[in-house]
Parts: C-alpha cells; sequence; structure tokens
C-alpha cells in the first residue's frame, strides 16, 4: 500500500511538472491533475490540499537537484568569472530541460504565504553558490550581487519560456555579458 501511494504522489508531481512546464502556474489545477493522473479529483486532495503544498513538494525535490546541477557546473570552471558564466549558463540550459522547466515556470505571486517562503529559501540557496565567486572578484557587496545576478538569470529566465525571437544561445550570451561586464561592457 505505502509503494502504491508513493507511486501516485511520484505521478501526481510528474504531472504537475508537466502542467507547470506547459502553461505556468495558472495550469496546475486539481482537476487538470486528476485529468493527466487518472485519479479522482478527491483522490487529489488526498496528497495534497492545495496547489501551494504541491509547489512546496516540487521545490523541496527539484530544487535541491537544480542547484546541485548549478554547483556541479561552478566546480569545474577554474576562475571565479568562470564560475559566474557556469552559474548563469547552467540554469539557463536547465530551463529547456522538461525535467527541470517546472522549476523555472513557478511563479510565486499566485501562491500561498508557505510556498512562496519555501520559494525564497530555495532560491537563496542558489544565490548562496555564486556570492564566494563574486567575492573573489572583488565586490563590496557579494550577496546584494548575488541576487541581483539571479535577477538577471530570471529574466533571461522569462524570456528563454516567451519564446521571443531571439535564440536561447543568445539570451545567454547576453546574461553572461551583463552578469560579468555590466551594461558598458555589453
Amino acid at each position: 500500500m505505502a509503494e502504491h501511494r508513493a507511486m501516485q504522489r511520484s505521478a501526481l508531481l510528474d504531472a504537475a511538472r508537466t502542467l507547470l512546464s506547459e502553461g505556468g502556474t495558472e495550469a496546475l489545477t486539481f482537476p487538470a491533475l486528476a485529468e493527466r493522473t487518472g485519479l479522482a479529483r478527491s483522490s487529489v486532495y488526498e496528497y495534497f490540499r492545495s496547489r501551494g503544498a504541491v509547489v512546496e513538494e516540487l521545490c523541496a525535490v527539484d530544487f535541491p537537484v537544480w542547484a546541485a546541477e548549478v554547483e556541479l557546473a561552478m566546480t569545474e570552471a577554474p576562475t571565479a568569472a568562470e564560475k559566474i558564466e557556469a552559474y548563469v549558463r547552467r540554469q539557463l540550459d536547465l530551463v529547456r530541460d522538461r525535467r527541470h522547466r517546472a522549476v523555472a515556470a513557478i511563479s510565486a505571486s499566485e501562491l500561498d504565504r508557505g510556498a512562496r517562503e519555501k520559494i525564497r529559501a530555495a532560491h537563496g540557496g542558489l544565490v548562496g553558490l555564486v556570492v564566494d565567486a563574486l567575492s573573489d572578484l572583488g565586490h563590496e557587496e557579494p550577496r546584494l550581487a548575488a541576487m541581483l545576478l539571479q535577477g538577471v538569470v530570471d529574466a533571461a529566465v522569462r524570456r528563454i519560456e516567451l519564446g521571443v525571437a531571439e535564440e536561447p544561445e543568445k539570451i545567454a550570451d547576453a546574461a553572461v555579458a551583463l552578469a560579468l561586464r555590466g551594461v558598458t561592457g555589453y
């Protein structure tokens, strides 16, 4: 029985990832989850009390994987500047990977306070990865610079998700140039 419940919970989370990556937070509804998994809507409520609860669990499961992949890319980079480039590029690469698109699609503004706190904490952990590299480059306020850098990454993610005229690689190049050289060196 426990194994069956774990499989259903996993199926619900996978369906949630698909819904988020296809249509953003507004696409994540209990009727849609029920339809995608073949469960009754009432069964979905046995696993999650709200959309926020689904997102909280996705954050708990998916953000650490996302962060580990970013951290690995940064570890493989030899210089501080290359670590920052890896931080930006790996996140933008992950957006194009279906396994990770749901992380980028989560919109905190549409969720309850608990879910927003989980997202904020997960982003804080991600931002923490780049603080040392920014400090090594001489930033006086590396934590602030890291948060602003993540804002650049988030804007690039949204641009990629919109499917605008620029190729994702061109968006990544622009985000890296902005991160490393600022607006005057672009």
